[in-house]
């Protein structure tokens, strides 16, 4: 852990450009310190196992931790390592899956195992080739199971930045990349990005700092994605059905259901066999 010299937050500097190393070293000291006062105990913190980790990361995409918490763990039991989810059938993935949301995630998940079953790459490049894994997903998967010195920018790490360096908040993607390059303290990779991800859900919240996320959520209740989830799960739960059965199922209008299967289907989470929906299983 680097040694605290001086809180507060320094002078932020005017513009996108790097923290002056005064403002970058008091920056590290106080957030450091507070993760180790106040940093979140959580299971997938426990670990350095890049599969796990990158369980953790997938089901924390636009999902909130609690939901989490109540999944990671079973799911590990289930599908202990890249093989175990590679060999898999897709219905027993999804059925570990739900209550999580945005269920391709499990689909994206289980072809990154399939196309690495044995271990995931360590090279950046290597493991955003890989499918479902993005930018964001790869470099966290090398930080926090690797200790990697790069810089992985989510929401709170945005916000975290952006509060704390008096950044624009329409700051780019790509200059706020270079800003959390910048300011990363090397070799304390995981616990900097840790810190900054529970400061930013505990302390630095949207709410507190006026910081608007990039994108927002749709309304669940009564959209699309509530139609899918839910044909999704009779199908994962009860077994194949006719279109006609499915749609007296959910309540909703034939067309309805017709284009929710057909976008589950575009997916790959389902198959259409002639009239019958079925779990997407190759």
């Amino acid at each position: 852990m680097i040694r605290a010299t001086a809180p507060g937050p320094g002078h932020p500097p005017a513009t996108g450009a790097a923290a002056p190393p005064a403002t970058t070293a008091q920056l590290q000291e106080r957030l450091l310190r507070w993760y180790a006062a106040h940093g979140r105990d959580l299971p997938w913190r426990h670990t350095t196992d890049p599969y796990a980790v990158l369980v953790s990361e997938v089901m924390l995409q636009q999902t909130q931790v609690p939901r989490v918490l109540v999944r990671y763990g079973p799911f590990l039991e289930r599908f202990p390592t890249l093989a175990a989810l590679a060999e898999a059938p897709l219905s027993d993935v999804l059925a570990a899956w739900l209550g999580l949301g945005y269920n391709a995630r499990a689909l994206r998940l289980k072809r990154a195992a399939e196309a690495a079953p044995q271990s995931l790459p360590r090279d950046l490049d290597a493991l955003r080739a890989l499918p479902g894994i993005g930018p964001y997903t790869a470099r966290a998967v090398l930080v926090f199971a690797h200790n990697a010195d790069l810089a992985a920018v989510d929401a709170n790490v945005r916000r975290v930045l952006t509060s704390e360096l008096a950044l624009p908040h329409d700051l780019s993607p790509a200059a706020l990349q270079a800003v959390a390059d910048a300011v990363l303290p090397k070799g304390h990779s995981r616990d900097w990005h840790n810190a900054l991800m529970d400061y930013g859900s505990l302390v630095l919240t949207a709410r507190a700092t006026g910081i608007a996320p990039r994108t927002r959520q749709t309304p669940f209740r009564g959209s699309p994605r509530e139609r899918r989830a839910r044909l999704l799960r009779r199908l994962v739960e009860g077994g194949p059905l006719t279109l006609p059965a499915a749609a007296e199922a959910l309540g909703v209008p034939l067309a309805a259901c017709r284009e929710t299967a057909a976008s589950l289907v575009a997916d790959g989470l389902l198959v259409d066999d002639a009239g019958l929906l079925r779990v997407g299983d190759r």
